[in-house]
């Protein structure tokens, strides 16, 4: 299992995109997710991508499809403001590691589904979704901007503080017990040493 994409909930429009780009990032394309209420702004890396995720359509993402998501009670500051969604590893069969519930938004494409894990409020949600892929494998068509000036190519870890530290869970992630919720990303490694605070205007780090 492998991180396909990790969201944050932010505020309509996604204004703290800027602090992203001042760090150095481009940005890709976003989405709008018709049926579901929401949309995003996003930035690539080789093998993930960020997603900046807020509430469009308060009744949308209140309807009884979505409504079990829990996304509008996280999107207008309720719990974890952080989503992570895995994809297989290739050639990986094996069966989740959570128990979940399937989840089949309107603007997916037929036959595409993701599995939500049953989890409170107060966690992240965690999802997976098959096949999914790596963002620098995309066909030329769809290709997103993967040269950054800040010096990111990768994500190689996860890690999610939070006031109640999670029980271990067989993913590629490591939660963490602190006074608030904020978001470790590590880029390549950590080769660099460095590391980088985006708060007040994101609960997120990066070290590279």
């Amino acid at each position: 299992m492998l991180i396909d994409h990790i969201f944050i909930a932010v505020q309509p429009g996604a204004p703290q995109a800027a602090v992203l780009a001042d760090f150095g990032l481009a940005e890709g394309s976003g989405n709008r997710h018709p049926g579901q209420g929401t949309a995003n702004r996003r930035f690539f890396f080789d093998n993930a991508f960020i997603e900046l995720l807020w509430l469009e359509n308060a009744a949308e993402a209140q309807n009884d499809a979505t409504r079990p998501t829990m996304l509008f009670e996280r999107l207008t500051g309720g719990g974890s403001p952080f989503g992570i969604c895995f994809r297989p590893s290739p050639g990986d069969d094996s069966p989740l590691p959570f128990a979940a519930w399937r989840y089949q938004p309107a603007y997916f494409p037929p036959g595409v589904a993701c599995d939500i894990a049953l989890a409170p409020l107060s966690e992240p949600m965690l999802f997976h979704i098959a096949p999914g892929g790596r963002p620098d494998a995309l066909p030329p068509e769809r290709a997103q901007p993967l040269a950054h000036r800040a010096p990111l190519r990768e994500i190689t870890g996860v890690t999610v503080v939070q006031p109640r530290c999670l029980p271990p869970v067989a993913v590629p992630v490591v939660f963490a017990a602190g006074d608030a919720h904020l978001l470790e990303i590590e880029f390549d490694g950590g080769v660099r040493g460095r590391s980088h605070d985006f708060r007040p205007a994101l609960p997120l780090i990066f070290k590279y």
